[in-house]
């Protein structure tokens, strides 16, 4: 049974990234505000939860949620100020678009920059403790999977639609035939790690 909050006198957000660890793609965070006491037995880390049932919850989220926001940053970002700094300011794109302010911040992982001096804790494994988190989990993986499933549809080689632009067998292959796409993350290893080794040799 996830927590139902971290800390029970303030206002509390719940936020996650998704697609850290992709070659493709921005990576997306949301932020999510539930009620005191909220509780949802379906609601867990995203990646314990199949396509149905994270659509699924993302509906109950967005209507649940006292406030709840999404957003991201694409793979220009991404190339320019690393991965981790893309991430932690995804987050903070996710909560400046929140509704109500929220008077602290819960986050998934263990790095993360103040954001505005709302005191923060980072929790490792996060998604899998606390139901803010994971709810916040929910949000930015479904939303980053539609984006993925529409930029598919122009690059189709690639196998996005299954993969959502993480580094899978059938990705490094589509890299090695057709080249990249805009979509590709260029300071990325966009090569299998076979390969690399090989030529290094």
């Amino acid at each position: 049974m996830l927590l139902p909050y971290y800390n029970a006198d303030l206002l509390e957000a719940g936020c996650d990234e998704a697609g850290r660890g992709c070659l493709a793609g921005p990576v997306f965070a949301a932020a999510v505000i539930l009620p005191k006491n909220y509780q949802n037995k379906r609601l867990n880390d995203s990646k314990q939860l199949n396509k149905t049932q994270r659509d699924a919850l993302r509906e109950t989220i967005e209507t649940d949620a006292l406030a709840w926001a999404v957003a991201s940053v694409g793979q220009e970002e991404i190339d320019q100020i690393n991965i981790l700094n893309a991430s932690i300011l995804a987050m903070h794109r996710a909560i400046e678009q929140l509704k109500i302010k929220p008077e602290f911040l819960l986050i998934d992982g263990n790095r993360f920059k103040s954001y505005k001096k709302i005191p923060h804790q980072t929790v490792v494994k996060g998604d899998g403790k606390y139901l803010s988190i994971a709810a916040a989990s929910v949000l930015a993986k479904t939303y980053r999977d539609q984006y993925m499933s529409q930029i598919h549809n122009k690059f189709p080689n690639y196998g996005w639609l299954t993969n959502q632009g993480y580094p899978t067998k059938k990705h490094y292959d589509a890299i090695q035939k057709y080249g990249i796409t805009p979509h590709h993350r260029k300071t990325f290893k966009l090569v299998k790690p076979v390969q690399l080794s090989m030529i290094h040799d």
